[in-house]
């Protein structure tokens, strides 16, 4: 399962250079806001690099989430 990043982002630029696989990048979304977004095809998870998904780590407003789940 990817992780997702949702549209209360408000591009702190936390997460970006934590990616190992450079998973994140700045995309527009439906609403046309610019927010950072995570390429599910290069999403791991961080595994084989951390314990735990790094992004989830450092976000200060708790955004990133699996995707399916809300907040």
């Amino acid at each position: 399962m990817a992780l997702q990043i949702l549209e209360a982002c408000i591009n702190c630029d936390m997460c970006g250079p934590e990616c190992p696989n450079s998973a994140i990048s700045m995309q527009v979304v439906a609403s046309g806001k610019k927010i950072y977004q995570i390429d599910t095809t290069l999403c791991t998870e961080c595994e084989g690099f951390y314990p735990e998904p790094t992004c989830v780590q450092v976000c200060p407003i708790d955004v990133v989430v699996k995707v399916g789940v809300s907040k």
